[in-house]
């Protein structure tokens, strides 16, 4: 199997989870602050005010962080050939935990919520690390 095709649908599953958080996003915000709000041009500045709607914004905005420089690690592997070993280590593990991360942020599970970012961040760091050595 070649570097492309291993680390290629972990970029498409990364962009299917940016569109879970855009979706959750929009559906939490809508629900609190209705549909002619959502459809409206937003001039008044309301934003979310509740719990569930805050944690959504802010795990959509944490997400759009590090999702690009997930992308652009996992093409600067594919593109030096290294999308294998460390570096698809580390891209399979940002993914599990951008994927738990989600569901934990909008629990409002403390703690966890840090350990798993961190969990994240050291996927990026073997990406980054299998792209240099």
């Amino acid at each position: 199997m070649g570097h492309a095709s291993v680390m290629a649908p972990l970029i498409v599953a990364g962009v299917a989870l940016l569109l879970l958080h855009i979706g959750v996003q929009a559906i939490s915000v809508t629900r609190e602050l209705g549909s002619a709000w959502n459809a409206g041009p937003r001039d008044e500045g309301l934003g979310p005010k509740g719990a569930f709607a805050g944690r959504a914004e802010r795990a959509l905005r944490n997400y759009l962080e590090t999702f690009p420089a997930f992308g652009i690690m996992a093409l600067t592997l594919i593109a030096l050939e290294r999308a294998d070993g460390l570096g698809l280590a580390g891209a399979l593990l940002w993914l599990a935990a951008r994927l738990i991360y989600l569901p934990v942020y909008l629990a409002g599970i403390p703690y966890l919520r840090s350990l798993v970012w961190v969990a994240a961040l050291i996927g990026l760091l073997l990406m980054v690390i299998r792209a240099v050595v």
